[in-house]
C-alpha cells in the first residue's frame, strides 16, 4: 500500500451520498449523508450523471455540529516549493459542506449556536496558514526522519506524523479508523514555511525555513500562558533551518515555548495584567517537559528573554530557581539557563548589544552542533537545541532566534564550500535581503496565530536596525493587541479549542441540553464603558465647541473630566466580566482560575 496521500480528488454530491473519487484511480470513498457510514468502493458506474462534480485537493477532516457533521475540503492551493524532492503547498481555501440537506428540525436558537460554530471553524481555517505534503512528511525533522525504520516510512503519512504538529487530527479520526481509506488522510501543519532558491558566489542551493505550532495547550496571546501539569507550554513552536546543495543536505533545529511555569495572565483591561502564579507542584510539571524536551532534542540551552524587574523578573527568578535546583540528573546535566534582559540591555536602540549575548551562547552552539549528511552518509548530528522565550515568544524570540540561525547558517554554508572563510553573511546583499525578510515573515506569521497582530521588532529582523518608523508600528500593532486580547480573544480560543476537539459539540445542544455559548454576562456592565465614552466625548465638546470660555464652560469641563476617571475606574474595576473570555474548553477554563499572585 502507498504511503502517499491522493493529490487530486474529483468530488460528487447528491442529495444522499458524497463521493470522492481520486484522479487516477477506480476506487471511491463513499459517504452516506443520513447513516453516516463511510466505505471504500470500487468505482463500477454507481455515480448519478446528476450529481454535482468539483475537483478538490484533499480532505481536511469531518467536524461533528449541532446540524450533524460537516465535510471540510481543500478547493484551492498554493505552491510553496520542493523539499527533499517533494513538492509543498500551502491551504488557500475550504469548502465546508453539511451532510444533512437542511436545518429545519433545529430550533431557531440551535440555528444561532450552530452558525456560531461554523464561523469559529471559517476563523481557524483562515488563520495564515496551514501547509502540506501529499509525498513529504512535514511534522518531523530531517534528523528525525533520516534515522527512522524502512517499514517506518511505509506508513500512512497521518500514522507516522509526530502529532504535536497534525492539526487536523481530531478532524480526521472519521477517517483514520479504516486503514484502506489512508490515502484520503491528509495532515495539516499550522506555522510558517518558506522554500527560496539562493545564490551566493555563483553556487545555487536551497534555503528552507519551517515553523511548527503545536497543537498542545494552542491558543490565544493572553488565555494561554505557561504550563500544564502533563508538562506541555504554550505558544511551543519548533523552527528549522534546512539547506539543500548538491548532495549536502542540513538541518539546524531551534524551540521557543512559554515559561514551564504554573502561570497565567488573563485579560483585565489594563494594558498589562500582573502574571499569576499558582501554588501548585511547578517542580512535576517543568520536569516533565524538560525531559521530554531531552529526550526529543538532547541539550537545552533555555535562553530567557523577559525584564529583570517588575512584573516579568518574578517568573525569570522562579524559572531560574527551578533550574538551578533541579534533583532530576537529566536537568541538571542537559538543561543550561541563559539569562538576557533584552529591553534592559537593548534600550535606547542599542540593538547591537544582542553581540553580548551571541557571544556567551556561542560555544554552546558549537559543541551542539546541526545535522549534516551528504550522498547518505551522517557527517555531523544535532545533540541539543536553544530553547528562547520572552513573555509571548513572539518578538523578541525571534529576534534571538534568527541570529542564531544566521551563525549557524555561515557555519554550514562555509562547510558546504558555498562560502569562503574570511566571507560573512552580511555581505551577500542578495541573499541577505532575503534572510531578513524571510524571518520577519516568520515572526509575522507565528504572532498572527498567537496574538492576533503582526510581530513586533520586524524592522529590526529587516533592516538590521532599530527604526523610528518601526517604533511607531510596534505602537499600533500593540494596540491593536490590547483591543483583541481584551474582546476578541476568547472566542478565537474556544475557535481553537473547536478545531482540536477539545471541546466537541454534543447532540442537543441549544435544546435538550445547554450550549455553553450562550451569553450569560450581565448587558448592564456594557454601560461602564459606554459611561467612559460619552464623559470623554463631552470633554472634547467642552474644549472644542465653546466660542469663549466661561466659569460655566470651566466647571463643565472639570465634572465631565471627574466623570471619565470615575467611569473609567469603575470599568476597570469590573474589567475581569467585561473582557471576552472562552466559554467551550474546561481545560481552559480551569487555567484561568485566579490564582495567589506571584511574590
Amino acid at each position: 500500500m502507498s504511503a502517499d496521500v491522493a493529490e487530486e480528488l474529483v468530488f460528487y454530491c447528491t442529495d444522499d451520498r458524497f463521493f470522492l473519487e481520486p484522479v487516477n484511480s477506480k476506487q471511491l470513498m463513499v459517504i452516506d449523508r443520513v447513516s453516516h457510514e463511510i466505505v471504500l468502493e470500487e468505482n463500477s458506474g454507481q455515480i448519478p450523471f446528476s450529481a454535482s462534480r468539483k475537483t478538490v485537493y484533499g480532505v481536511v477532516g469531518i467536524i461533528h455540529l449541532i446540524a450533524g457533521p460537516y465535510l471540510i475540503l481543500i478547493t484551492k492551493r498554493m505552491k510553496v516549493g520542493t523539499l527533499n524532492k517533494q513538492t509543498i503547498w500551502r491551504l488557500e481555501d475550504t469548502q465546508v459542506i453539511p451532510y444533512a440537506r437542511s436545518t429545519t428540525s433545529l430550533t431557531a436558537e440551535q440555528k444561532v449556536y450552530n452558525d456560531k460554530y461554523l464561523a469559529m471553524l471559517q476563523q481557524v481555517l483562515s488563520t495564515p496558514y496551514f501547509y502540506f505534503s501529499y509525498t513529504h512528511d512535514l511534522t518531523h525533522t530531517l534528523q528525525r526522519l533520516y534515522y527512522t525504520a524502512e517499514d517506518f516510512l511505509q506508513m500512512a503519512l497521518h500514522e507516522r506524523a509526530d502529532v504535536r504538529f497534525v492539526w487536523n487530527q481530531h478532524l480526521l479520526r472519521d477517517l483514520c479508523v479504516q486503514p484502506e481509506i489512508n490515502a484520503f488522510c491528509l495532515p495539516l501543519v499550522h506555522g510558517f514555511i518558506s522554500i527560496k532558491q539562493c545564490s551566493i558566489n555563483g553556487e545555487w542551493f536551497t534555503w528552507t525555513l519551517i515553523s511548527r505550532r503545536s497543537v498542545y495547550r494552542a491558543g490565544t496571546r493572553m488565555w494561554m500562558r505557561g504550563i500544564d501539569p502533563e508538562g506541555t507550554v504554550a505558544n511551543y513552536v519548533e523552527t528549522e533551518q534546512i539547506i539543500e546543495f548538491r548532495d549536502f543536505r542540513s538541518s539546524f533545529v531551534q524551540t521557543r515555548g512559554s515559561i514551564p511555569l504554573l502561570w497565567s495572565q488573563e485579560p483585565n483591561l489594563k494594558y498589562k495584567p500582573e502574571p499569576l502564579i499558582g501554588n501548585a507542584n511547578h517542580e512535576e510539571a517543568f520536569t516533565r517537559h524538560f525531559e521530554s524536551q531531552v529526550l526529543c532534542y538532547g541539550k537545552q540551552v533555555a535562553i530567557n528573554l523577559i525584564d529583570q524587574k517588575g512584573v516579568e523578573g518574578k517568573l525569570h527568578e522562579a524559572f531560574k530557581h527551578l533550574i538551578e535546583t533541579s534533583v532530576r540528573q537529566m536537568i541538571r546535566d542537559n538543561v543550561k539557563y541563559e539569562y538576557f534582559d533584552f529591553h534592559h540591555e537593548c534600550r535606547k536602540m542599542r540593538w547591537d548589544r544582542l553581540s553580548i549575548l551571541m557571544d556567551r551562547v556561542e560555544p554552546d552552539r558549537e559543541s551542539m552542533g546541526y545535522f549534516l549528511f551528504r550522498d547518505g552518509v551522517v557527517l555531523l548530528e544535532q545533540e541539543g537545541v536553544f530553547r528562547t522565550n520572552c513573555i509571548d515568544c513572539l518578538d523578541r524570540t525571534n529576534v534571538v532566534q534568527s541570529m542564531l540561525a544566521r551563525k549557524q547558517l555561515k557555519s554550514v554554508l562555509t562547510r558546504m564550500g558555498i562560502l569562503s572563510e574570511n566571507q560573512k553573511i552580511e555581505d551577500q546583499f542578495s541573499f541577505e535581503g532575503t534572510f531578513k525578510n524571510v524571518w520577519a515573515d516568520n515572526a509575522d506569521i507565528l504572532s498572527i496565530q498567537y496574538s492576533g497582530t503582526g510581530a513586533l521588532k520586524t524592522d529590526f529582523t529587516r533592516t538590521g536596525k532599530r527604526t523610528h518608523v518601526g517604533l511607531l508600528k510596534d505602537g499600533w500593532n500593540s494596540a491593536i493587541r490590547y483591543i483583541k486580547n481584551n474582546f476578541f480573544d476568547g472566542d478565537r480560543q474556544d475557535a481553537v479549542d473547536l478545531f482540536l476537539g477539545k471541546y466537541q459539540v454534543e447532540t442537543g445542544e441549544g435544546a435538550s441540553r445547554s450550549c455553553p455559548l450562550k451569553e450569560h454576562r450581565d448587558s448592564r456592565l456594557l454601560l461602564l464603558p459606554g459611561a467612559v465614552f460619552i464623559s470623554l466625548l463631552m470633554v472634547f465638546a467642552c474644549i472644542l465647541l465653546p466660542s469663549d470660555y466661561t466659569s460655566f464652560t470651566l466647571l463643565s469641563l472639570l465634572f465631565w473630566a471627574a466623570m471619565t476617571v470615575v467611569a473609567a475606574i469603575a470599568t476597570l474595576m469590573q474589567g475581569r466580566q467585561l473582557v471576552n473570555a472562552p466559554r467551550l474548553s474546561l481545560s481552559t477554563l480551569k487555567n484561568l482560575t485566579a490564582p495567589p499572585r506571584v511574590g
